[in-house]
């Protein structure tokens, strides 16, 4: 990460005078140009330093995103989507001003389809409410990024998260979705047919492209079963290796687990003290299985066995609810409990990912690395597709702590790489990875430019992202 990525724009000040004043006649008190407005629409979890735009729109129908698009596009005025806030890479900065669109009253469920597994919702809707709503129907979204994002934006970050191993991430579960184009038609992506091989597969295009090449509108998504029977339990292993060992195997077996996370021995410790815990500090393993009365049971006495073999402890689970959610609670907030190691302190989250049969050396090194460097970082992953996490704890008013910050992403990235990983398994880039996506893909990004000036020839859909126009 380097702040060189997150410098400001060139502004279009008569563009937005414009823009300002048709979107304020057209709307009224849905469209709010005040500091504390847009404050809150630029505010990022990381420390790059927020950037405002300069009005915030509430749309509250697809007409409305059409209107507001039309008329940043006419003037040539940026436009930003925004659904939770939540993103990690300062995807929600409006590098050159502009208009950012709030989803959060567009949060309807458009259809369920329950014997087709499938729904179609609009993008302000979180995660955990359309699990609520789908619940009395026997059927669950099952993409969980830990935090209660929007499904909008977690299909345009192409999020994924602690269920990826059994039911994949966004790119995955989406089906199609429709977005407002840079001429203000709403166009639809694909049909709720499960497969297709008709044109181009757009839908994976808007999926990932953080809002750079549409406004997305609404989200046709996968539903999965309500499994009968639900076990999660924690194991205990005296290494990374031993821990990772253990991962490579159950997936190699064909064991269907849905969820398998490893916890460094520093998270471990933070999770303890955070959340009231008393398990081992050392590397750990969270697991999840889904299954029937019959085959949980199976599932998880075949895990405890293969721990055994990679050295790890007693494999300690459960199927009662409670104990579960408890468990699962300390894992998701484990940024929280991160944070606690050292209140005074910013925090940087980053990500990659690596094939499985090179994480444990990936997080090995990458601990040697922060210990090295006099660094604190605890380390939590999605082991079961070889994407891991540190957040990186540093004195955010220092310019020498800024500085061994950045140089560690760099060093972790260019590992991941090295390894033939990815920069970023789930985060997305935003301002954050540029340099690391050119290095990752090459002259591809070339072609994603050429994609960008299609589609957004003006450059409205927010600039500054993912890579530098031109």
């Amino acid at each position: 990460m380097a702040l060189r990525d997150a410098k400001a724009g060139t502004r279009n000040e008569a563009g937005i005078s414009a823009v300002l004043g048709i979107l304020k006649q057209s709307f009224g008190e849905r469209f709010q140009t005040g500091q504390s407005f847009r404050e809150q629409h630029a505010h990022t979890t990381t420390y790059i330093p927020p950037q405002l735009p300069d009005g915030v729109l509430f749309a509250e129908s697809a007409e409305d995103v059409k209107m507001a698009v039309s008329a940043c596009a006419a003037h040539k005025v940026p436009v930003i989507g925004f659904g939770t806030g939540s993103s990690l890479e300062g995807q929600v900065n409006a590098v050159s001003g502009g208009i950012s669109i709030d989803f959060s009253r567009m949060n309807r469920v458009l259809e369920v389809n329950p014997e087709d597994l499938d729904c179609t919702v609009e993008p302000g809707i979180t995660r955990e409410a359309l699990n609520i709503h789908l619940r009395d129907t026997g059927l669950f979204f099952p993409i969980d990024p830990g935090a209660n994002a929007s499904i909008g934006g977690m299909a345009s970050t192409r999020a994924s998260g602690t269920n990826a191993v059994r039911y994949g991430t966004m790119k995955d579960n989406v089906l199609a979705v429709t977005a407002v184009t840079a001429n203000g038609e709403e166009i639809r992506t694909a049909r709720r047919a499960r497969k297709s091989s008709a044109g181009y597969d757009l839908t994976r295009l808007f999926v990932g492209a953080e809002g750079t090449l549409g406004i997305l509108t609404s989200v046709t998504l996968r539903l999965q079963a309500i499994p009968q029977k639900i076990a999660g339990g924690v194991c205990a292993f005296p290494s990374v290796k031993g821990a990772c060992d253990a991962v490579i195997m159950t997936i190699q077996m064909g064991i269907p687990v849905a969820r398998i996370e490893l916890l460094d021995a520093v998270q471990m410790r933070a999770c303890n003290t955070y959340s009231g815990l008393s398990y081992a500090e050392s590397p750990t393993l969270f697991l999840e299985f889904h299954g029937t009365d019959e085959t949980v049971p199976l599932q998880s006495g075949a895990f405890a066995e293969i721990a055994a073999e990679c050295g790890g402890g007693e494999f300690l689970w459960t199927a009662n609810p409670e104990e579960r959610t408890k468990l699962w609670k300390a894992r998701h907030d484990a940024y929280w409990a991160s944070r606690a190691l050292a209140p005074g302190l910013a925090a940087l989250s980053t990500d990659v990912c690596v094939p499985i049969s090179r994480l444990a050396a990936c997080v090995s090194e990458t601990q040697a690395d922060i210990e090295e460097h006099g660094l604190l970082g605890p380390i939590v992953g999605h082991a079961g597709d070889g994407n891991f996490h540190v957040l990186l704890l540093f004195d955010d008013k220092s310019a020498e702590d800024i500085a061994r910050a950045e140089s560690f992403v760099e060093r972790l990235n260019r590992r991941a790489l090295d390894m033939d990983g990815t920069c970023t398994g789930e985060h997305g880039i935003g301002q954050g990875k540029m340099a690391f996506l050119e290095q990752e893909l090459g002259g591809s990004v070339d072609l994603m430019r050429q994609v960008k000036q299609a589609l957004d020839p003006d450059g409205i859909f927010n600039p500054g992202k993912i890579f530098h126009q031109g």
